[in-house]
């Protein structure tokens, strides 16, 4: 299996004159959801292009809370199935990418005016059985007074429970998706707009307008609306069906989710989980090595996702609830920085949106051209979704071929080469962290550290034919070099200081506005050769950083 892709132009060009390309499925969105499809699509031999209106990840698929776990709290609401599917992809996603998803121990302190001890104790035993585990330790009760993890807490805390669930870099878990597929035959455009869809009888012609240059078509045999946010819309405004027939039947509420990133809390590596007295949950997870990620909220928005940002109350209500447990109360002059995204769940009638199944629903339309649309989803369950999707564009085209993504590594993933036998996900990726500083002693360890985790066993095509740091070219800002800009930007489709600081890395927490600025001027330099506009800071603009 190849693990790296191939030296290509990141978006391929646009057909001239009145040429369209053909293809057999086309793919609308550039989430974890689409970029996974194409991925399953292509591996499987069939010809897919996929089209993304902004840069891949730009909204909820960099804007979660970042675990790859079961969901235990909707164990509550009897989402037996939905916890149980996610459960069982937990280590299977682990194994696929190690450098960008591990293990992660969760302390959930006892607070004894919410759930009593035995109902928590019982819902994590069955947390600890409803999937088969290999890598990830199994829960446990630990008094907190005198452990690392109950010193930051307040004293009235001296009983919890830990257990295990995964951590993964949500915006370049999409990016290795889409390299995948693109290495296995796909074309993906991101910054290009799906302007018209029109169904016929054999096929779907649709018109694609990339942000810059003139628009052209794609003509293919099926179509998978993998929008997000925007799949209700795109088939109520966007899809134009053959005889007038309705093509959504299914309407998608929208509750955007909000976190907001502090200086560190507290020194260790594990995360808490906080019951609050409205009977939700946030999360305080070790973030950045030098920040702690609180979140999330839960609040229905209506109209354009794209607009959404987090709130005075949310920021609040995430510092008013994290400070009943910390001994050091979390103000919003503390945060750092933002995000919000918005997910797309399908509409089950519940009264709150916390409520709101977390589960997916692949719906197949066959009064025509083949038509696939994606509601809902949560980001542990994409491969399973993709494979599902898969499998019915696979019946609905007539040519069923068979499932491959389970036992696949995704880009970076396959350490073998610098590690020898593989052993366990996290073990792995420390020996991969020596591998590389031993063959490249020359690399600060830092970058060594920050370069394994994003690009794992890819690490070697940025490194090159390097031989010291300055064969790296000049250090744009701290730790961050042209050779590694260039990169980005030939082969993950970053376009921006955005894409870089924001989605390709979490650069931008860690540097100063002038910093920023800098990574700024070269990309926009790099882009069109021109001289770029004054820049401007989006730290805590949760829009342009989302």
């Amino acid at each position: 299996m190849a693990d790296t892709a191939p030296p290509l132009a990141p978006t391929p060009a646009a057909p001239a004159g009145a040429q369209a390309l053909h293809c057999d499925v086309l793919v609308v969105g550039g989430g974890i959801n689409g970029a996974g499809i194409a991925r399953d699509l292509a591996g499987r031999g069939w010809k897919v292009v996929l089209a993304e209106q902004d840069d891949l990840a730009s909204h909820t698929s960099s804007s979660s809370t970042k675990l790859i776990h079961g969901g235990l709290r909707y164990l509550e609401y009897y989402e037996f199935s939905l916890v149980r599917k996610a459960l069982q992809e937990r280590e299977v996603l682990l194994r696929s990418a190690p450098h960008i998803m591990w293990p992660l121990r969760f302390v959930m302190p006892h607070d004894p005016s919410m759930r009593p001890a035995w109902l928590i104790r019982l819902g994590l035993i069955l947390y600890d059985h409803l999937a088969r585990r290999e890598v990830l330790p199994g829960s446990q009760g630990i008094t907190l007074r005198g452990h690392p993890v109950g010193a930051p807490l307040k004293p009235e805390f001296t009983r919890g429970f830990v257990y295990s669930d995964g951590w993964v870099d949500d915006a370049r878990l999409v990016v290795l998706n889409a390299i995948d597929a693109r290495t296995r035959g796909a074309q993906l455009f991101t910054r290009t707009r799906c302007t018209t869809a029109q169904r016929g009888p054999q096929g779907w012609l649709a018109t694609l307008q990339p942000a810059e240059g003139a628009a052209f078509t794609v003509q293919a045999r099926a179509l998978v609306n993998a929008a997000g946010p925007w799949a209700e819309a795109f088939l109520r405004g966007t899809a134009r069906p053959q005889h007038g027939e309705a093509l959504a039947t299914k309407s998608l509420r929208l509750v955007k989710g909000s976190h907001i990133v502090v200086p560190r809390r507290f020194e260790h590596d594990h995360a808490y989980i906080f019951q609050n007295p409205d009977k939700r949950i946030i999360f305080a997870i070790p973030y950045e090595r030098d920040f702690t990620l609180i979140g999330t909220t839960d609040v229905e928005i209506h109209g354009d996702p794209r607009g959404a940002g987090i709130s005075a109350d949310e920021t609040a209500y995430l510092c008013e609830q994290a400070s009943r447990y910390f001994v050091k109360p979390v103000l919003p002059g503390d945060v750092v920085w933002s995000y919000a995204g918005v997910r797309p769940l399908l509409e089950d009638e519940s009264g709150d949106p916390s409520a709101v199944t977390r589960d997916y629903l692949l719906e197949p339309h066959t009064g025509g051209a083949p038509l696939l649309s994606v509601w809902g989803g949560k980001i542990t369950t994409f491969r399973k979704l993709a494979e599902e999707a898969a499998d019915e564009i696979g019946r609905m085209l007539g040519q069923a071929r068979p499932a491959w993504t389970k036992g696949a590594y995704l880009p970076g993933g396959d350490l073998r080469g610098w590690i020898g036998a593989a052993q366990r996900p996290d073990t792995d990726f420390e020996r991969l962290v020596q591998a590389v500083s031993t063959r490249h002693p020359w690399l600060p360890p830092a970058l060594v550290r920050r370069w394994c985790r994003a690009y794992g066993a890819r690490v070697g095509e940025l490194i090159g034919q390097a031989t010291q740091i300055a064969d790296l070219g000049a250090e744009v800002a701290p730790g961050l070099h042209e050779a590694e800009l260039q990169f980005l930007r030939r082969d993950e489709w970053a376009c921006t200081a955005d894409d870089v600081l924001w989605r390709r890395s979490k650069l931008g927490l860690h540097y100063t506005a002038a910093e920023r600025a800098r990574v700024t001027h070269w990309m926009v330099q790099a882009t069109t050769g021109l001289p770029p506009p004054q820049p401007m800071d989006t730290m805590k603009d949760s829009a342009s950083c989302s």
